[in-house]
């Protein structure tokens, strides 16, 4: 495949932790919607660095540590454009690899349609809207009493690290390593995300498409994302997609922004 050629942008985002200044390389050419995504999860790792700065400099380090896989066993949600990312990951690696994808996401499926699960979490997929809420804590809950571990985790440690999620990435905690042990009864102290990627990635698949928000749980994403594999055949400039992006990122800070100031003054 001929290399893109691409261009350079220097970039400046405030978040409510400080301004992150970065520069990046965007092709020139017409790309897919997965050429942004790494980009934009790179921009959310670094404004959340500025939080764990400001806690560490608060006497409050993250407990999180290499192997500890308590969180492994959420529902993690992914948006349109992270689906198809995953996807072509895992269509990347070695045969051997993708067959142990195959048989652990197959276990997982078994499990959830024995429970009544799996339906619910691929009609999330299609909703015309986002479900509230509660709806979506129910079933949050529900999942995450069955303890079932990530289908990319093998003897407790993510085997797609460096492709994992955007909610994976920003799930940060400075409470005690024990209390991860039980999310739902346990209070946690999270570190907050200045900038929560994988809903600016589904505010972008919303404008691009001119389709409903989409939310996509872990377990069902390689199915979501083959069976809507035409979609992602679909190109853009990445220019416009990396101008695109950025809108919507800077949209959702503002309205953080807007939110936390309302919040200090009540």
């Amino acid at each position: 495949m001929t290399p893109h050629t691409t261009e350079r942008f220097e970039i400046a985002l405030n978040t409510s932790a400080g301004q992150i200044t970065t520069a990046v390389e965007v092709p020139t050419g017409f790309v897919p919607v997965t050429a942004i995504v790494p980009l934009i999860r790179r921009l959310g790792e670094e404004a959340q660095a500025l939080e764990v700065a400001i806690s560490v400099d608060a006497g409050k380090a993250p407990s999180c540590r290499k192997g500890c896989a308590a969180c492994c066993r959420m529902l993690v949600p992914l948006s349109a454009p992270e689906a198809f990312a995953l996807h072509e990951w895992v269509r990347s690696r070695p045969t051997d690899q993708q067959d142990r994808i195959s048989t652990r996401f197959a276990e997982t499926k078994s499990q959830l349609l024995s429970k009544g699960i799996w339906q619910r979490l691929s009609e999330l997929c299609n909703a015309p809207e986002q479900p509230n809420d509660e709806v979506l804590e129910d079933l949050n809950r529900e999942y995450y009493a069955l303890r079932m571990p990530c289908p990319f985790l093998e003897e407790e440690m993510c085997t797609i690290y460096e492709a994992r999620p955007a909610a994976c990435r920003e799930l940060l905690v400075t409470s005690p390593p024990e209390r991860c042990d039980d999310l739902i009864n346990n209070r946690v102290d999270p570190i907050s995300a200045p900038v929560l990627v994988s809903t600016v990635l589904g505010l972008l698949w919303q404008e691009l498409r001119k389709s409903p928000t989409r939310l996509i749980p872990l377990p069902v994403a390689l199915d979501w994302a083959k069976g809507h594999e035409q979609e992602n055949q679909q190109t853009w400039k990445g220019v416009e997609l990396l101008d695109c992006a950025l809108d919507k990122t800077w949209r959702f800070l503002s309205q953080a922004t807007s939110r936390n100031s309302q919040d200090s003054v009540r």
